[in-house]
């Protein structure tokens, strides 16, 4: 663009009594990128929607974040939201103006964000910028300059369009909330792609702000691409490592790995006493920082006795995903003079998998004995080590 954004040099801050909503447009029905609404697909181990508000709701300045999404679409945001405090979520249209007037008629703050669920990646910088624009403008965006070539298209190229103070317009757009709903009030178009088109119509003024290249909106399947490669490019590799034991104790079945293997012993232990299980959950809530299976799931508790430890599992991959982990690989090694592990290693890689959320070849299951030494070479009971690979911000 011709005239310079925001400066960079020092991030301007919002009116300090000024109370703001950010409300989080999720209503899409759109599957250009396969048969799941964009909002709900799997990016980075967690649903895009998730992405959009854990975005914007650490944010210092902003009182509460909202969320509208289509008919029928109620269970699937509230699961993709589990532990985020966003309210009831409201219920939009058929149309983006449909579910901005939803979210303007349930907002009671001097301001709002309004944003796109499919841009997941909000920088804290340029909501600072929008909020502190609000102080001379009853409206602010996020705009980028357009630095490649224009020209009109058909089945060939046609004139070249002059780029020069053209720029393009992202989300979260900021507005005085009494402004905005007065804009909507005398709209009499077709349902706009975003809120300064409303705004501009009805002749308010609204501040073009830096935009941010991580606003870019997931659309077509190469943006769902580029958005995890730029994911990998902010994580770091962590490991993990977790080790379990259990002596024999009763008749069998052994549980090992989530399955039941035929054995003339049991094993001992306040729940199923799956070692591979526990080792790999240690593994992989150690290589989080998140603690140990002990204090998430005390064996003082009645509530784990006897359980499945494929709970266990997936308590821990919930919680890895919830803070922005990816797991890349499980490798485990049972310890163990019998029973014999071979013959049952792809059904408990299998499982283990299933468990986790992971493809097969990612979860790697070995065994050992200890040629007759110790607790194990006694066959007085089975242990297990692990090791967790994952990529997790810093």
């Amino acid at each position: 663009m011709e005239k310079p954004l925001a400066d960079k040099a020092s991030p301007p801050r919002a009116p300090a009594a000024m109370t703001t909503t950010a409300l989080i447009v999720a209503a899409g029905r759109g599957s250009r990128v396969g048969g799941v609404p964009k909002q709900f697909r799997m990016l980075g181990g967690k649903p895009v929607l998730r992405w959009a508000v854990e975005s914007l709701i650490r944010h210092p300045a902003l009182r509460s974040v909202r969320v509208v999404v289509g008919q029928a679409q109620q269970d699937q945001a509230s699961e993709a939201l589990q532990g985020l405090d966003v309210g009831p979520l409201l219920e939009g249209g058929a149309e983006r103006a449909d579910s901005v007037r939803a979210g303007l008629a349930n907002i009671t703050s001097d301001a709002i964000l309004v944003h796109d669920a499919a841009r997941p990646f909000c920088p804290s910088a340029v909501v600072d910028r929008l909020l502190a624009s609000l102080e001379f403008f009853e409206g602010a965006a996020p705009v980028l300059p357009v630095g490649d070539t224009l020209a009109r298209i058909g089945d060939t190229l046609g004139e070249s369009v002059d780029r020069g103070g053209i720029g393009r317009v992202q989300t979260p757009q900021a507005f005085r909330v009494g402004a905005l709903k007065s804009a909507y009030e005398r709209w009499r178009g077709p349902s706009p792609t975003d809120e300064t088109t409303v705004a501009r119509a009805a002749g308010m003024k609204v501040a073009a702000v830096e935009g941010d290249p991580a606003l870019e909106k997931l659309t077509l399947p190469a943006d769902f691409h580029r958005a995890e490669q730029w994911l990998a490019g902010r994580l770091r590799p962590r490991t993990g490592m977790g080790f379990d034991v259990h002596a024999f104790a009763g008749e069998g079945p052994v549980m090992l790995g989530g399955i039941e293997v035929p054995h003339s012993r049991g094993l001992a232990g306040h729940s199923d006493a799956d070692v591979v299980l526990h080792a790999i959950t240690d593994a992989l809530l150690g290589a989080a920082g998140l603690g140990d299976i002990g204090e998430h799931f005390p064996p003082s508790d009645p509530r784990w006795k006897g359980a499945d430890s494929s709970l266990f599992l997936t308590h821990a991959t919930r919680l890895l995903r919830e803070n922005g982990a990816l797991i890349d690989h499980i490798d485990c090694t049972i310890i163990a003079e019998a029973p014999r592990v071979g013959p049952h290693r792809v059904a408990m890689r299998a499982r283990i998998a299933e468990i986790a959320g992971l493809s097969v070849d990612q979860v790697s299951v070995k065994a050992t004995t200890t040629e007759g030494l110790g607790f194990t070479g006694r066959r007085e009971g089975i242990a297990a080590q692990a090791l967790a690979s994952i990529r997790m911000g810093f």
